[in-house]
């Protein structure tokens, strides 16, 4: 299975919403714990990795992708 690829700055969608009612997260730090914060209230949450990669469905809007384009102009 292959492993879902993710970065700093990332914005994801959960399969669960947060309390707030929002389901996307962007990522604010990476190492053995991921720390997310709601897209809809700012609320930050450290999520061990293995249990977030497990709840992520999908990268919405990937840093990556962004500075690909800006460098290509």
């Amino acid at each position: 299975m292959e492993r879902k690829q993710f970065q700093l700055g990332d914005i994801v969608q959960m399969k669960k919403n947060h309390p707030c009612g929002s389901n996307e997260m962007e990522i604010i730090r990476m190492g053995m714990d991921i720390r997310i914060k709601c897209v809809g209230c700012k609320h930050s949450v450290l999520v061990p990795r293995a249990k977030f990669e497990k709840n992520m469905k999908k990268v919405l809007r990937s840093t990556a992708s962004e500075t690909e384009a800006t460098d290509n102009e």
